[in-house]
């Protein structure tokens, strides 16, 4: 039996190389970690956007949070948060930083999800490696994933999926992966959009 899947959506980055938060950019018509919360709670038992302490003051009281707690270097902090929070559940993680996901990939990633697994994760045909941003973590990978993280060799979600049960699933295309973490990547996305809408 598959237990509860909750909506994760990370935006507790500092997005330094972008210069502004990446979940206030707008590829949508609002904010992006909104226009994430909103995707996922079509298909997730609950939705949390994953912040900082400091964030709190800008977000709009509707979206429910859960606030690094800042125990690990990384963006595996953010979602062990989560995990602690609600240990019994599984989270289907997205990261703001992804522009063009949207409800086909999400739905394909819940169908295709393996329960037996540590996670589903998508990969890229070009790359073949897991995308740890856009992926459900089962709740049984926590332990391991804190395991991983404390052992101090490395704190690479993607090394740690790479070298655990993971299932792979590729997307119907490799631009549903695309990352914007900086302003030239960020126009390229905006481009890659208008082509999807026209």
């Amino acid at each position: 039996m598959k237990t509860k899947l909750n909506g994760l959506v990370l935006a507790g980055g500092k997005s330094t190389r972008m210069g502004t938060d990446k979940g206030e950019l707008a590829y949508h018509g609002k904010p992006h970690r909104e226009y994430l919360y909103e995707l996922l709670a079509e298909f997730c038992d609950d939705v949390y956007l994953s912040v900082r302490r400091e964030q709190q003051q800008n977000l709009s009281e509707n979206l429910k949070t859960i606030t690094d707690k800042d125990q690990y270097r990384g963006p595996l902090n953010g979602i062990i948060s989560a995990h602690q929070e609600f240990p019994e559940v599984a989270w289907l993680v997205v990261a703001t930083d992804l522009p063009l996901i949207d409800k086909n990939s999400i739905e394909q990633l819940i169908e295709q999800r393996n329960p037996e697994k540590i996670a589903t994760a998508y990969a890229t045909h070009q790359s073949g490696l897991p995308e740890p941003m856009f992926a459900i973590w089962e709740a049984n990978s926590f332990p391991k994933a804190i395991e991983y993280l404390e052992s101090g060799t490395n704190t690479c979600p993607r090394k740690f999926l790479i070298n655990s049960e993971t299932e792979l699933i590729f997307p119907s295309s490799d631009d549903i992966l695309i990352n914007a973490n900086n302003k030239e990547e960020y126009q390229l996305a905006l481009k890659k959009l208008h082509q999807v809408e026209s």
